[in-house]
């Protein structure tokens, strides 16, 4: 189990990593480059930036979990 969940904390903590580095800053970010330059009318962001933020939530859930779990798993041995 503790295998497991080391494999899901690194996995998760590159794609956080990656994920993190294709939001849109002050200037631009590395998202434009997948069409996230564009925003809609309203003045909200775009899908992809919508879709990015989600994606960056869900990781980073899934990497606390790994992180809490682990430190319960180990701390009982």
């Amino acid at each position: 189990m503790v295998l497991l969940l080391d494999i899901l904390l690194a996995i998760s903590s590159l794609l956080l990593v990656v994920l993190v580095l294709l939001h849109r800053g002050k200037g631009g970010g590395l998202s434009n480059l997948f069409g996230g330059g564009v925003s809609s009318s309203l003045g909200g962001s775009a899908v992809v930036e919508k879709n990015l933020d989600r994606l960056t939530i869900i990781c980073g859930l899934v990497w606390a979990v790994c992180i809490i779990a682990l430190g319960l798993l180990l701390k009982e041995t």
